[in-house]
C-alpha cells in the first residue's frame, strides 16, 4: 500500500523585521499555497512573514505547520494547526528546508539567509520574492537554477507548480 503525503511549502523571511509589503505578499502566498491544497510551514513564531503566511493559509482553511526555536510554545502564531517544538534556536532552519518540497523566501533577513544556504546545499528548490537584485544574483550564483525569482504571488504559485510536476522535490512515504 502505497501511502500518500501532503505537499509542504515552507515560506520563510523575517520575523519582526518584516515591512508591510512583505507582509501582505507573504499572507497572500499562505492563501494561495492553501487553495492548492498545499501545506503551508513556517517558523511558526506570531510575527512577520510567519505570521502573515500561517495566517492568510488559515484563511482558506489551509494545514499550518510551524517549526518552533524554542522548547514552549511562547510566541506561537494562533494560525499555526501543528506546532513544533525544537528547542533548537536557530538550528531549526535546517528542519524548516529539509521538511518542505519547496522554499518561498519572502524578504530577506539572516535567518532567511541561512534558510536558503541549507535549501541550495541540500538541493530543495528555492523562489525568492520581495529581495533586491544584489541579493538575487548572490543567491543564483551560488545555484545552477535551483534558485528561482517570481514578482508577485501568482508567479510564485506557478513555478511551484511547475516544480512539484517535474518531481525534483517529491518525497516517497
Amino acid at each position: 500500500m502505497k501511502l500518500m503525503h501532503k505537499v509542504l511549502i515552507g515560506v520563510m523571511g523575517p520575523g519582526n523585521s518584516a515591512n508591510p509589503k512583505v507582509q501582505q505578499v507573504a499572507y497572500e502566498l499562505g492563501r494561495r499555497i492553501a487553495q492548492q491544497g498545499w501545506g503551508v510551514l513556517t517558523g511558526g513564531r506570531n510575527v512577520g512573514v510567519m505570521e502573515a503566511a500561517s495566517q492568510g493559509a488559515k484563511l482558506v482553511g489551509g494545514l499550518t505547520i510551524g517549526i518552533l526555536p524554542t522548547s514552549d510554545a511562547e510566541g506561537l502564531s494562533k494560525a499555526v494547526d501543528i506546532p513544533i517544538l525544537t528547542d533548537m534556536g536557530q538550528a531549526r532552519n535546517n528542519i524548516n528546508v529539509l521538511s518542505s518540497q519547496v522554499i518561498i523566501a519572502c524578504g530577506i533577513g539572516a535567518g532567511t539567509a541561512s534558510e536558503i544556504a541549507l535549501a541550495i546545499k541540500s538541493q530543495t528548490p528555492v523562489i525568492l520574492m520581495e529581495v533586491d537584485a544584489s541579493t538575487r544574483n548572490f543567491f543564483q550564483t551560488l545555484s545552477e537554477g535551483q534558485v528561482l525569482w517570481a514578482p508577485d504571488p501568482a508567479i510564485a504559485i506557478e513555478i511551484t507548480q511547475e516544480i512539484l510536476a517535474k518531481g525534483k522535490s517529491s518525497i516517497s512515504v
